[in-house]
């Protein structure tokens, strides 16, 4: 059924892209460049960026248009089949292989980007299995235990102990212990006392982000990771997908086995929408959670809850890891004004305007300068974001790694997100991961 969704799609786009290459673009003229992105908070940053590259272009102007997350993707691929793309977007790792594909995006190889002015391998993640590059680095972030100040202090828990714990597969190490310690029921009792009620959790040691579908960025993804595995078998545009492995399927279990212990969340306290993991921080039902660098200001935000950070857990490997995602801008292929959004995309990732990103203090820009700007900007507020950056400049305590780059990734999240939801929510076993990975390994080999 996606196959065929798939098939469909590309037809669509096949058509769209022979017959509207003159309608498109969302309304774009020569004297405008239309962009999109879908964080509100990055919004002010881009619009000092498109002021100071219109002063420095006279005739050209940026016309920004901000769309949630979801919306953002639905639009967009209905903005492609309907000829109004727009004539610059920001892309996302997962999303831009299929795009390069259908032959939607336009090659950027006459940008001359120099992998080597960007944080490492955020550049090279943007060149398609055709050799041209696709995307133009942007920003990078990674995951942190973000954690009530006052409630690790109840707990007896120092930063210095939340900054050393370490995990394994087996009991759960260290870091099991301080969520359970963590983890408060009706009566008082945590989850490390006797009596402790695990089915009436007052405040759990973990929120819930839900299953985390095929890449578990902010849920399972450091301990996989930490424990030696990998999501496939070459680090971009790999051919299978290691979900089956014996070391997976033993992080996949004890890792949802916290939520069965009673120190995690259920999957039924999960809402993408009402209740994610900051949600549930937030209002006190959880004491920690796993997070984004792109929220750290949602969190220094919360009214009456003081948060804090530390970094993820040292893993059987002896290493702490993290996903280190990268965002980038891409031009469509049938963009209104292409030379006006090459001349965007190259100001967008040059060090100017990603100083200027990087002043506001919202994300880490892509090139050194830029992030030097965001940690600047992090500590005029009082934020501390060692957490977040000490991953990428200690290599040898930590590992850091993408996401997934491959064919079908649409397909890839159709198989997992159910499969994880019913792992978590209903204590499916891990040994079905077998055939959902037989499955989508049949698909990338189509």
């Amino acid at each position: 059924m996606r196959l065929r969704t798939l098939t469909a799609l590309a037809g669509a786009l096949a058509l769209s892209l022979t017959g509207c290459a003159g309608s498109g673009s969302g309304g774009s003229s020569s004297g405008t460049v239309t962009y999109w992105l879908w964080d509100s908070n990055q919004l002010p940053a881009y619009q000092a960026c498109a002021e100071d590259f219109a002063r420095q272009n006279p005739g050209l102007r940026v016309k920004i248009t901000q769309l949630g997350w979801d919306d953002y993707w639905t639009k967009l691929t209905a903005s492609f089949i309907a000829g109004t793309e727009p004539d610059v977007f920001t892309d996302h790792i997962q999303k831009f292989g299929q795009f390069a594909d259908l032959k939607v995006l336009e090659p950027l190889d006459s940008l001359g980007i120099d992998p080597n002015a960007y944080q490492k391998g955020l550049a090279d993640n943007w060149i398609g299995q055709d050799g041209h590059r696709y995307g133009a680095p942007k920003d990078w972030d990674t995951v942190a235990l973000f954690y009530n100040q006052k409630a690790a202090a109840d707990a007896g828990l120092t930063a210095a102990d939340l900054n050393g714990l370490s995990w394994n597969p087996e009991d759960g190490g260290t870091f099991e212990k301080a969520i359970a310690h963590l983890t408060v029921d009706r009566n008082g009792k945590r989850g490390d006392e006797p009596g402790f009620d695990k089915n009436h959790v007052k405040v759990y040691g973990l929120a819930s982000n839900g299953g985390g579908d095929g890449d578990g960025q902010t849920q399972w993804s450091s301990f996989a990771a930490s424990a030696g595995w990998t999501y496939t078998d070459k680090k971009r545009w790999g051919t299978e997908y290691r979900y089956d492995s014996k070391t997976f399927k033993s992080v996949i279990d004890w890792w949802f086995g916290l939520a069965k212990k009673g120190y995690m969340a259920p999957f039924t306290a999960y809402n993408s929408q009402s209740s994610p993991g900051n949600a549930q921080v937030a209002a006190g039902k959880a004491a920690a959670t796993f997070d984004g660098a792109w929220m750290i200001s949602t969190y220094a935000g919360f009214k009456g809850v003081k948060m804090a950070t530390a970094v993820t857990p040292e893993g059987p490997t002896g290493k702490r890891a993290t996903m280190m995602n990268g965002l980038a801008d891409s031009v469509t292929r049938n963009a209104r004004n292409k030379a006006g959004a090459l001349k965007w995309v190259k100001y967008l990732s040059s060090d100017e305007c990603q100083r200027t990103v990087g002043s506001y203090g919202i994300v880490f820009p892509a090139t050194p300068d830029g992030t030097a700007a965001a940690v600047a900007a992090y500590r005029k507020k009082g934020i501390d974001v060692t957490a977040f950056t000490r991953p990428v400049a200690d290599k040898k305590d930590f590992a850091t790694f993408s996401y997934p780059i491959t064919n079908y990734a649409a397909d890839v999240y159709a198989l997992m997100h159910p499969e994880m939801q019913d792992i978590y929510g209903n204590g499916k076993s891990v040994s079905s991961l077998d055939r959902t990975t037989d499955q989508i390994n049949l698909i990338l080999d189509q």
